[in-house]
């Protein structure tokens, strides 16, 4: 997957198009991305002993399609490349500006 912890996404579906975000953690399994303020949804939590009802925020997963990785030099959504660097390591590059993204 091209999209990996702390990284900053740009959302281009759903109801939180145009919002962005660093990614809290990746689900490769299911090929979605916990995003920090995207995708919050209301559960309404049942009461238990002495704590009431209440009704909770929580944020869900987002598929990993719905987001595009924000480049950190040139600010832009941006696609991804895979590339094998001259010290044999492996990284991902920008394809608006050919600049390694760590």
């Amino acid at each position: 997957m091209k999209i990996r912890k702390n990284d900053n996404v740009l959302v281009i579906k759903g109801k939180d198009k145009g919002r962005q975000g660093p990614v809290q953690s990746v689900f490769p399994g299911t090929r979605k991305v916990l995003v920090e303020g995207i995708n919050i949804v209301k559960r309404h939590r049942k009461a238990q002993g002495m704590s009431g009802a209440e009704i909770v925020e929580k944020e869900l997963p987002v598929a990993i399609a719905n987001v595009m990785l924000v480049c950190t030099h040139c600010q832009k959504p941006a696609k991804v490349a895979s590339k094998i660097m001259g010290d044999g390591s492996k990284g991902r590059i920008c394809k608006n500006c050919e600049e390694v993204i760590e």
